[in-house]
């Protein structure tokens, strides 16, 4: 296994919490940072586009995505405009379809058109990557999210698949894949064996890259001693089945 700074595939942080994206982006491990409104929502944002600009006056070197909500093909054509104004740094995250489930390539071909650099997202099969390609204009820059996690949580191992989509994406050589939602350090590593260009992480996961090459026996023998500690704190005892009875 190579060592975290050997690592090829881009760390980003996924998150909403200001102070942790702060805190992560002086890590010189992340590159950049990517949200959406689900999260936004849990971190207890009520004004996107207050929350987005206030992080984007802080953070102003690494690339950030920010989503839009609109759900008919104009409303994101026209969200995607603006967010792409509020800074040269920002990618426009599209996702792969609307609710009704239509694929969402005419406003991928709009924006891309215009030079906003997106970040399509939401895409769980290689067929969806290969309609986003064909959308995609080649001489932009833009992102191709899969949530690979996500198609691990179904019982399928998403690796095949991801490589894929590399391969798809061979033909729109300034589009990078996105391994999303990864559920382990593991899938940092398989994301760069790959050849993925990024990998969003959550702060806890970025966090445990300090696990990377530890000693498992040591490690073993940290997991006894906890238990023992434990035990001996909770002051637990077994009685003997003499005494039991």
């Amino acid at each position: 296994m190579p060592r975290v700074q050997d690592l090829k595939v881009k760390i980003f942080a996924d998150g909403a919490d200001l102070k942790g994206i702060l805190e992560m982006a002086k890590l010189p491990h992340v590159k950049g940072f990517t949200t959406n409104p689900s999260l936004m929502r849990k971190a207890g944002v009520t004004d996107y586009e207050a929350f987005a600009r206030n992080l984007l006056d802080q953070v102003k070197h690494h690339p950030i995505s920010f989503e839009v909500f609109a759900d008919d093909f104009a409303g994101m054509i026209a969200q995607g405009r603006i967010i792409a104004s509020w800074g040269r740094n920002v990618n426009v995250k599209v996702p792969v379809m609307n609710t009704k489930g239509e694929f969402t390539g005419s406003v991928i071909r709009a924006l891309a058109a215009e030079g906003v650099e997106l970040n399509v997202t939401a895409i769980f099969t290689a067929e969806q990557v290969r309609q986003v390609a064909e959308a995609l204009n080649p001489a932009v820059p833009a992102i191709v999210s899969v949530f690979a996690g996500r198609v691990a949580d179904t019982g399928v191992d998403p690796v095949p698949m991801m490589r894929v989509c590399k391969d798809i994406l061979v033909a729109k050589p300034k589009s990078e894949l996105l391994w999303a939602s990864p559920r382990e350090i593991l899938n940092i590593f398989q994301a760069d064996e790959i050849g993925c260009h990024i990998i969003t992480c959550t702060n806890d996961m970025i966090s445990k890259l300090n696990l990377v090459g530890k000693d498992l026996f040591e490690y073993s023998r940290e997991a006894v001693q906890i238990f023992h500690r434990d035990a001996s704190a909770s002051g637990f005892s077994i009685r003997s089945a003499k005494t039991a009875a």
